[in-house]
């Protein structure tokens, strides 16, 4: 099973290798302009989506590698007050959207993160950023679902399995943050 799970890995690396470096490099242009010109970056998914956007954003806020001033990262997925305020008064797909009307400004980038391309909660977060004129990055996976018309750039994992979308998600989350620390 060890072996299985490792080569199955290795198998959608290679795949992003050949098919995302491209994409992948427009998104780190995408992060490295927005910080440039001094804005944020507020990122949201839900479940291990959502460990993913606070793990992104505490490279930011903190630093990946290099020492360098802190930057704003901001995950929309940890402030459980309005997580819960707002499902409990708008319904649980618009605790993203909600809040990015709060915080975002033109210029900001808001990244997306569904396995499957198709949560609702981050549509509805897509559409708020497009109407705040924010950048919008989408990381998702399978055939990029719905998310794919919404954002301006959907990095689309070649895999259907949730696991491999998840690993390649992070990873490419480190290289955004490898990117913004080239800056410094």
């Amino acid at each position: 099973m060890v072996i299985e799970e490792l080569k199955d890995h290795q198998q959608v690396i290679q795949k992003v290798i050949d098919l995302l470096s491209g994409d992948i490099e427009t998104g780190c242009e995408m992060i490295t302009s927005v910080i440039k010109n001094g804005n944020k970056v507020l990122i949201a998914g839900n479940g291990g989506s959502a460990a993913d956007a606070q793990h992104i954003a505490a490279e930011l806020s903190g630093r990946f590698v290099k020492e360098r001033r802190a930057l704003p990262g901001i995950a929309l997925t940890v402030d459980t007050s309005a997580l819960t305020a707002i499902a409990n008064d708008y319904g649980y797909n618009h605790v993203f959207s909600r809040q990015l009307e709060a915080l975002a400004q033109p210029g900001d980038l808001f990244i997306g993160i569904s396995t499957s391309g198709n949560s609702q909660g981050i549509l509805n977060a897509f559409e708020a950023a497009k109407k705040l004129s924010c950048k919008t990055l989408g990381l998702s996976g399978r055939d990029g679902g719905k998310m794919t018309g919404m954002c301006d750039l959907n990095i689309v994992v070649p895999s259907q399995i949730t696991a491999r979308i998840q690993e390649m998600h992070i990873l490419i989350g480190h290289i955004l943050c490898k990117a913004v620390d080239e800056l410094f």
